[in-house]
């Protein structure tokens, strides 16, 4: 049987003569095509791939002089017979994978309105190429972007529009997503440029920004855990090397397999230095700088033989000290008298003023004043050594007499530097 014996008269009498293969207003300029969207979810966001994965139900509305006919009341046809309707060869733009789902049918709808409008509509899942700058990663901001265009009609014989502007766009604020929310969305016409020609687009932005909850809770607590249990080891006495040891490269171990687990999920992209990588780097450094710290003052240790009893100096002189002032106190007065007595006859006599340089009072009767003053250096050679005396002088400041003051100065210069370094790190990434 023939396609239009088996069509209703009302259809049979629109398809006769119709030709499904020219477009409407074929000689009266382009053909107006609106557009709407409706986002039924996106499904998967992978920064490996750099794309998402989203199910939007498509509309497309035209007008088609060859199909107006009498009436008040719009006809719904069975999508099966979109193949007897002209219809646009609009494509998805950075599309890697899409399908039209056919379960029970094609999801398909076409809806005739009296004046000749045609609702077109589709339901796609599609997988979508979105470019992704990870550098703040995990606090990053993704923009990613839907974009509609015509494959072979260019903008002399098509042209686009979104229907209500913004609006045309619907479901994002209802949308829940595993790790991001959805911040803000907008939607923009424009042209695709190619050595054929010049093809209409619509484009829909949509912003994505990532929860760090989720990341804080994986990541950051942990390695800052790491970093708190490797400072244990200030509090525990140089001689104890196994527990130092242990404590050291456990917490290094620990912290290696913490930064291979966190970028296990991320490309292997040598471009991007991200956020999280620059943490676990800080974290690492801080880890790998007590182990060394415990290198460095137990080899202080060694060149100081006697180094462990430095630290008991300032005990002992407090103890004598102490034991002195009670002698002293519950000594008996005569005994006293005769130690201060013998202590005058051995004292030694008060030094002679031979040994002091007597000058004659000033006229003014203020305090004697230096003859002679000596000349300031002037030679480039004197500047030299005097700077030189300068360096010396705060290089021998910096050495350390007892080496078990190294950890008293770890415990205090470690958390210091790393609440500093943190402070820093979550204003740059936040802020900046």
């Amino acid at each position: 049987m023939k396609e239009g014996e088996i069509l209703p008269p009302t259809i049979h009498r629109l398809m006769k003569g119709y030709n499904k293969y020219l477009r409407p207003f074929f000689d009266n300029g382009p053909v107006t095509v609106g557009m709407s969207l409706d986002i039924a979810s996106i499904d998967t966001i992978s920064e490996i791939n750099m794309d998402y994965t989203a199910t939007i139900f498509l509309r497309q509305r035209w007008t088609d002089e060859r199909l107006v006919f009498e009436g008040n009341k719009s006809l719904s046809l069975d999508g099966r017979l979109v193949e007897l309707l002209w219809v646009p060869d609009t494509f998805i733009v950075d599309s890697k994978k899409s399908f039209l789902h056919d379960i029970t049918v094609e999801n398909r709808l076409i809806r005739i309105f009296p004046n000749g409008t045609v609702l077109y509509a589709l339901r796609i899942t599609t997988t979508v190429a979105c470019n992704m700058d990870l550098t703040k990663y995990p606090m990053d901001k993704q923009t990613c972007t839907l974009q509609l265009e015509s494959w072979g009609y260019n903008i002399n014989d098509v042209m686009f529009y979104w229907t209500r502007g913004n609006e045309s766009v619907s479901g994002l604020d209802t949308l829940q997503l595993a790790q991001y929310t959805v911040e803000d969305h907008y939607t923009s016409v424009s042209e695709a440029v190619y050595e054929t020609g010049r093809y209409p687009r619509l484009v829909f932005h949509f912003e994505l920004k990532r929860s760090i909850l989720y990341f804080i809770l994986e990541t950051y607590v942990p390695s800052s855990l790491l970093v708190v249990l490797s400072w244990v080891s200030f509090w525990i006495s140089l001689s104890s090397v196994p527990a130092r040891i242990c404590i050291g490269v456990t917490t290094v171990l620990t912290m290696t397999t913490l930064m291979m687990g966190a970028r296990t999920s991320l490309p292997n992209a040598n471009c991007f230095i991200k956020a999280i990588d620059v943490y676990l780097g800080i974290c690492f450094s801080f880890i790998f700088g007590a182990l060394i710290e415990y290198a460095v003052a137990h080899f202080c240790t060694l060149t100081h033989p006697d180094a462990h009893m430095l630290m008991y100096g300032h005990h002992l002189h407090d103890m004598d000290d102490e034991m002195n002032g009670i002698i002293t106190t519950i000594s008996s007065h005569p005994h006293r008298a005769k130690r201060r007595k013998e202590a005058a006859v051995t004292s030694p006599p008060a030094p002679t003023t031979t040994e002091l340089t007597v000058r004659p009072p000033s006229p003014s009767g203020s305090e004697p004043k230096s003859e002679t003053t000596p000349p300031e250096p002037t030679h480039w050679c004197l500047t030299a050594l005097a700077m030189l005396r300068k360096i010396l002088r705060v290089i021998y400041c910096c050495h350390v007499e007892n080496p078990h003051q190294i950890d008293n100065y770890s415990r205090v210069t470690f958390p210091l530097s790393f609440v500093i370094v943190n402070l820093l790190y979550w204003t740059y990434y936040l802020y900046f």
